[in-house]
């Protein structure tokens, strides 16, 4: 229930209370798990790209065989299936038998990076999508072996990047001058499409998104947006450029598939990230355009979410507003501030029809706390209230419908992952022993974005924590929380699950030295037999695949894509920005 502006939550799930991990040695001991390494952990080259020393690093992910501690109350928890007594999370619900503990992740702020200095990288799921590749804005088939504007809504003036601006000249198929399938061994994939990155400065540039439509897809690189067809790759349209580089995305689409792109207003250290354009993914079509309103003196715009659900484009700034528009027309359709100076919002996560708002509440207040929100779309007016524990932190979104959501209490150094029912009730929470490594990105401080964590109506699919070697997937049952089955990587490398299509969840395994990656499925039942494999990338091209840099991928009609999510500005060498793998 919604609490009063200034009390604290009530009843809920409660924190966990002063106490320390047991020791001892053997499977299960307390210890300072390493930060995670996760899908597509790159080798040292690239090297990691500059970031700005005042961020944050992303959330520690949960550990192994940590002890539970006393419930809210001062009861013992239940013990659990492993011989720790269990605790409720941070919305007080009463421990369950079989409960699983939250881990002891390492220290509030520590780096992101995972050891041996291999580079946090992230999994981003796209839609539907087809082949393509290009190479320094040629297509190359591959068949041998500032101010405060007062309305965002405008039409964009600009001619150059109408929907009839023609590629360039060069632009069309041809050979392929590097022969990446030559040598390809018998069961392995072709590499169907590729395309070089664009030029980025030396400390790097992000190439966030990958959108994709029944005709164009669609990516984001620096200070430039590509669009390529589905079905041979060419060029759809002109390249749209900005003056300044790309700041934010919208991760989704929508349905009439627009997207919105944000840039910097500038260029020196008092530049803000709130300049909005949207664009059409199937003509390159430029709509309206504007600066993200603000509102009043805390209004910090150095950094943005944009989040799209369903007709409604929300842009939040964390600790202070968020704003939404008509993502059609760009008209502005309200704001979320402070709540009577009680609440305001820290973050959002939209799509699958829902609006899901997190807001920190009495700060500096003794009774201090966050809260979990529902709004409407389309009027921002609020479903449903799930007040938090105090000293817990809603911290990353990993599944919409259903609402799945994880938590992490930097003074206690635990964490929880809660599944709500459609009206905001606590369901679940999981109760699984073990380290889980989905990916959120590198100091990526969006409640969306997290990667390699699938849920469906009834299961969630995590990745168990491995940098270099094979690792597990769980299926946690929603509706009790515990386990239902794993099934371990086929290669010495770990697996991350994408989607799941046709009763089988579809998983992908990082390539190593010697082998390139895998596409495979398991059945959402389980399987005794191990992944079946469903591709086999090349031993030729795994270093390529290998180097993506926060990687962006996608599975869809038989078809692999990999594309950089960050480029690294090494100019000794031409990085790739998209490579596509079939049969």
């Amino acid at each position: 229930m919604t609490q009063p502006p200034n009390q604290p939550p009530q009843g809920g799930f409660g924190a966990p209370q002063d106490q320390p991990p047991a020791q001892g040695g053997g499977f299960g001991a307390p210890q300072m798990p390493p930060a995670p390494g996760g899908f597509g952990a790159a080798p040292p080259v690239p090297p990691p790209p500059a970031q700005p020393p005042a961020a944050p690093p992303q959330q520690p992910q949960p550990g192994y065989g940590y002890p539970q501690q006393p419930g809210p109350y001062g009861a013992p928890g239940t013990p659990g299936p492993y011989g720790y007594p269990q605790q409720p999370g941070p919305y007080g619900a009463a421990p369950q038998p079989g409960f699983g503990h939250p881990q002891q992740p390492p220290y509030p702020g520590a780096p992101a990076t995972a050891p041996g200095g291999k580079k946090k990288t992230v999994l981003i799921i796209g839609a539907t999508v087809a082949a393509l590749l290009v190479i320094g804005g040629t297509v190359y088939a591959v068949t041998s072996g500032g101010g405060k504007k007062k309305p965002v809504a405008q039409q964009s003036d600009d001619p150059k990047h109408s929907a009839t601006a023609s590629p360039s000249a060069s632009s069309g198929g041809g050979d392929d001058p590097e022969n990446l399938n030559a040598g390809r061994k018998a069961g392995e994939a072709k590499v169907l499409w590729y395309q070089s990155a664009p030029d980025a400065p030396g400390a790097g540039a992000d190439a966030p998104g990958m959108w994709v439509t029944g005709k164009t897809v669609v990516k984001a690189a620096y200070k430039q947006v590509f669009a390529y067809g589905v079905g041979d790759g060419k060029p759809a349209w002109a390249p749209i450029s900005f003056p300044q580089k790309i700041c934010a995305v919208t991760p989704q689409k929508s349905d009439d598939d627009k997207v919105v792109v944000a840039y910097m207003s500038g260029a020196d250290d008092k530049a803000e990230c709130n300049q909005m354009q949207q664009i059409d993914l199937n003509t390159g079509q430029k709509g309206w355009s504007g600066t993200v309103d603000r509102q009043g003196a805390f209004d910090i715009q150095v950094e943005i979410s944009l989040t799209i659900s369903g007709k409604t484009l929300i842009a939040g700034r964390a600790g202070s507003a968020g704003t939404a528009y008509d993502v059609d027309s760009g008209k502005k359709l309200y704001d979320k501030a402070s709540n009577g100076g009680s609440c305001a919002p820290s973050g959002y996560a939209g799509g699958d029809g829902r609006l899901i708002q997190a807001s920190h509440c009495a700060a500096f207040e003794p009774n201090e706390h966050e809260e979990i929100q529902e709004l409407d779309p389309a009027t921002g007016k609020v479903k449903w209230t799930q007040p938090v524990k105090k000293g817990w932190e809603v911290t990353k979104v990993y599944s919409l419908d259903p609402l799945v959501v994880y938590l992490t209490n930097p003074d206690k150094k635990v964490w929880n992952i809660s599944t709500f029912t459609k009206d905001g009730k606590f369901r679940s929470q999981v109760k699984v022993d073990a380290k889980f490594a989905p990916n959120c990105g590198f100091l990526n401080r969006n409640l969306e974005g997290c990667q390699g964590v699938v849920a469906d109506a009834d299961t969630l699919y995590l990745p168990t924590d491995s940098t270099n070697s094979a690792n597990e997937i769980v299926a946690i049952s929603l509706a009790t929380g515990k386990a239902e089955w794993q099934v371990k990587s086929p290669a010495a490398e770990p697996m991350y699950p994408l989607k799941v299509e046709g009763g089988k969840l579809v998983a992908y395994v990082k390539p190593s030295y010697d082998s390139g990656g895998q596409v495979v499925s398991i059945p959402v039942t389980g399987s005794s037999h191990g992944p079946a494999k469903l591709l086999q990338n090349p031993q030729g091209t795994a270093g390529i695949e290998e180097s993506f840099y926060e990687p962006v991928v996608d599975w869809a009609d038989g078809r692999f894509f990999i594309s950089s999510g960050r480029l690294s500005g090494d100019g000794t060498s031409k990085e790739k920005l998209i490579m596509a793998f079939g049969n």
